[in-house]
């Protein structure tokens, strides 16, 4: 039976007594719950041994208020415990030092899903950065990722930091927070007084779940659109559609699940797509479908599109590429029409000048793939090939389960 880092903290009367007398404060999100569903919060503040002054909420807020992107949370005092919540997600991305002053012990009890575009993975760099500059603690509470260990994508390039890439990682990077954590320490070399309580009885390699341990877990929705476990295995390539003109099924029922638009021919993209890479489009089953997002892209429009299901005897954990499947849609996409207008070219996470799809990329490789009439299938895979081969190598020091 697994035991997750918050339910190790509340169960171990031994290990909370390192933390007395000193003021401890918690980043946490409407995933932060305990095994029972408890949050997080809710939880540290009954046992009376911890003396909890303040609390910090990354995008979307501590209790999950904002649905949307680019929507920001403000300051508030919880209305059960009088403490006050911090948004790092409002005026302020990175920590101040007043909200730094509230605290010694940072306790980080958040969900990631594996990728490196979900903001949350920003947030703790930020906060690991400040909290080494001001001799502040840090406690990474760890949690499976739902996404498990396989790695896909190019590692984000100099350059092209951003809030949706914080680190030289690639789209899928196959760590838990604790994990990850620890290579972020390293990676910036930081002086940090840190500790990850890992998980017990947590096997990432695990079938049906392959990282999420679906039959002792309940799914909560880390960020409103991350709504079931499906989702976060797309997620490493539905992500791209942000970057783009397509809808990536926000406005429905089952976002980031999807990929589609008004018009297109899904027959023959698929024709193509299979013609082109068809190694690319195993280890899941993908259902032509038509939706009607009832916000965002294409709001209120019918889109024709494609459904990624992860969620069937279809699904191959080892073999499912979320990354270059959707890369392939978009190749074939602007193979079959030239003119098609594919680039989203307006604000995104607050950037106006560079493209969204390249911040997505960490770089514009996939795109001039995209656009260039002459590379191959090949040419992406090897640069990928090349940048996975040297993050497993790097993040092999880390793994702890």
């Amino acid at each position: 039976m697994i035991q997750l880092g918050i339910d190790r903290l509340l169960a171990d009367g031994e290990l909370r007594r390192r933390l007395a007398g000193r003021r401890v404060a918690l980043l946490g999100h409407p995933a932060s719950v305990n095994r029972v569903g408890r949050h997080s919060l809710d939880a540290l503040m009954t046992l009376g041994d911890l003396q909890i002054t303040a609390a910090f909420g990354p995008q979307h807020g501590m209790r999950g208020d904002k649905q949307d992107n680019m929507v920001e949370s403000a300051d508030y005092v919880d209305p059960m415990h009088r403490i006050p919540v911090f948004s790092l997600y409002g005026e302020v991305r990175y920590p101040t030092e007043a909200m730094l002053e509230r605290f010694d012990v940072l306790l980080v009890d958040l969900q990631d899903i594996g990728t490196r575009v979900y903001t949350y993975i920003t947030t703790l760099t930020y906060l690991l950065e400040a909290c080494a500059q001001h001799g502040k603690a840090v406690w990474v509470l760890d949690r499976p990722n739902p996404a498990g260990r396989p790695v896909e994508g190019s590692l984000l390039e100099p350059g092209w930091e951003s809030f949706v890439g914080s680190a030289p990682i690639p789209m899928r990077h196959g760590l838990t927070l604790g994990e990850l954590a620890c290579w972020l320490i390293r990676h910036k070399g930081l002086d940090l007084e840190h500790e990850v309580i890992a998980m017990t009885g947590y096997d990432p390699e695990q079938a049906p779940g392959f990282g999420w341990p679906r039959d002792e877990l309940a799914w909560v929705n880390p960020s409103p659109n991350a709504a079931s476990l499906n989702m976060a295995r797309c997620f490493p390539g539905t992500v791209l559609l942000e970057g783009t003109t397509l809808s990536e099924g926000r406005g429905t029922t089952t976002p980031l699940e999807l990929v589609g638009a008004p018009g297109l021919d899904i027959c023959q993209l698929m024709q193509g797509m299979e013609s082109l890479a068809p190694d690319w489009m195993q280890g899941v089953m993908l259902r032509c479908c038509t939706f009607s997002p009832c916000f965002q892209k294409h709001a209120n429009q019918l889109c024709h599109g494609l459904q990624l299901h992860t969620d069937s005897a279809h699904y191959r954990h080892d073999q499912f590429r979320p990354f270059r499947l959707i890369a392939l849609f978009l190749k074939v996409l602007r193979q079959q029409q030239p003119d098609y207008p594919l680039w989203r070219d307006f604000t995104y996470e607050y950037e106006t000048e560079r493209l969204a799809i390249d911040l997505i990329t960490g770089g514009t490789g996939l795109r001039d793939w995209v656009e260039d009439s002459t590379a191959e299938p090949a040419d992406l895979d090897e640069r990928l090939a090349r940048d996975e081969v040297e993050w497993l190598e790097q993040r092999g020091a880390w793994l702890s389960y």
